[in-house]
């Protein structure tokens, strides 16, 4: 994906992280914490099914890019913790607080670096959705939640 400024409103909560030499990160993607390093979602291991996946991004997410980093560099880049953003999804409609997780690519084998869709429960979800809509659209506001630095997404009280 290209780099795409992705942050609509909220606050981000940065960190600064590094990213490990041989990967590439650019600005939009959900990033995963692994061995102290940021890492794009869509290199984490397969882990047999999309409910896996999703449920191992849900754990280590750390948060959404907001600077790039090239595959022969380890320059720490600024990472959103929190925050609205906007992300492509596949043509869903979308409810105020509906949970949204991590999305496979075609292959079935990882997931996608910039893209979401509808989960059922917490520990798949990555944040919830904040604007809703009424038809199917390729585009989601959603509030993120590290669960590597705030807990990730809770249940509803």
């Amino acid at each position: 994906m290209a780099n795409i400024m992705r942050w609509r409103y909220g606050d981000t909560n940065p960190v600064m992280m590094p990213v490990e030499v041989g990967f590439s990160v650019e600005i939009g993607d959900l990033l995963y914490l692994e061995a102290g390093n940021a890492r794009p979602a869509s290199s984490m291991p397969d882990q047999g099914t999309l409910a896996a996946n999703q449920e191992l991004l849900h754990d280590k997410f750390l948060g959404v890019a907001m600077q790039s980093s090239k595959a022969e560099t380890a320059t720490p880049i600024r990472v959103a913790t929190s925050g609205v953003f906007e992300l492509d999804c596949i043509a869903e409609s979308f409810e105020l607080g509906d949970l949204l997780g991590g999305h496979e690519e075609a292959t079935g084998t990882q997931l996608d670096q910039q893209v979401v869709m509808g989960v059922a429960t917490e520990n798949l979800a990555i944040g919830r959705c904040v604007k809703r809509t009424l038809t199917p659209e390729n585009k989601v506001l959603l509030e993120i939640v590290s669960t590597v630095v705030r807990g990730g997404p809770q249940a509803a009280a």
